[in-house]
């Protein structure tokens, strides 16, 4: 099929494709906003390739072009369409005549084969042009406007944006504690902080040492309501109303709870400057089974006889 019969379709393809452009344009605006830099730099990526597979396009045509001109007869002037036309200014450029030829060869020859002093063909002169443009547009942007992002700046915009979610999954992880899923934290500033909110709001009642006054003793073996980490928190939570123990729920958040919990934890076995008398039952942390025990049976223990 001719090219010059492929044109109306040509033209169709881009009058349909300009009218559905234009209808969405204002979505699309609307989607590239709220795209981050790194979807940005993906779709600049994506843009290059499609540059450089149209001046492949465009390097085929002129190959298409030129060998057209090469394998046609010269045509009259009559002859030339707008498309040999347009082919001949932007893409393949002026041929010289192969009886011409002499006028640009080189001096040099290599085994017989001689070089022609070619011009740079239209397109590809053009597509170097814009690559300059784009050079100095690129500069203008970035070292003079300041509008784009440099490379140090899109760091600390990745490092801002880790640090949100970072935040936003912490407040995650700690709507999720509750008392049944509390668990003791040993770390250093959880403790830390676990001491603070004793010391500011629980040390009235129970002493600094966690000895005891008002509240009972936290340090010996001694609990009213459970000394687990899960028992804790819960009067912690909840308080102990007929007792005088205010609910902490209002007051502190989760994860709050848990480390002032944990703390009165690491006070149990000390020695307070004056302990208050024990009061109610001795707890006996639950030792776990390893699942993977073997049984007396397992091991063929025999009873000693």
């Amino acid at each position: 099929m001719k090219i010059n019969k492929l044109l109306p379709l040509f033209g169709l393809l881009v009058t349909v494709s300009g009218s559905a452009f234009a209808q969405s344009e204002t979505q699309w605006i609307n989607d590239l906003s709220k795209l981050g830099s790194s979807e940005v730099t993906l779709l600049v990526i994506i843009g290059i390739v499609l540059l450089l597979i149209v001046a492949l396009m465009g390097l085929l045509l002129y190959f298409l072009a030129f060998l057209k001109k090469i394998l046609q007869p010269p045509v009259s002037v009559e002859q030339v369409s707008w498309w040999q036309k347009f082919n001949e200014k932007y893409i393949s450029g002026q041929m010289k005549p192969v009886e011409k030829e002499k006028d640009i060869m080189m001096d040099h020859s290599y085994d017989g084969i001689v070089e022609l002093d070619n011009f740079m063909p239209p397109w590809l002169k053009y597509l170097f042009y814009s690559s300059i443009l784009f050079a100095v547009v690129y500069v203008f942007n970035y070292l003079v406007l300041g509008f784009g992002k440099t490379q140090i700046e899109e760091y600390e915009e990745e490092l801002r944006v880790a640090a949100v979610r970072a935040e936003e999954r912490m407040a995650l992880a700690e709507a999720d504690i509750d008392e049944n899923t509390v668990q003791f934290d040993a770390s250093g500033p959880s403790i830390r902080a676990g001491q603070t909110l004793y010391e500011a709001n629980c040390a009235a009642c129970h002493a600094v040492d966690g000895g005891g006054g008002v509240g009972p003793n936290l340090t010996d073996e001694y609990w009213i309501h459970g000394g687990a980490i899960e028992d804790i928190f819960t009067v912690v939570k909840y308080g102990v109303i007929e007792k005088g123990m205010v609910p902490w729920q209002d007051q502190m958040s989760p994860l709050e709870m848990q480390q002032v919990s944990s703390y009165v934890l690491t006070l149990v076995g000390t020695t307070p400057s004056n302990p208050k008398e024990p009061q109610g039952e001795p707890f006996e942390p639950a030792i776990e089974e390893p699942t993977d025990a073997l049984t007396d049976d397992e091991l063929e223990l025999t009873p000693a006889e």
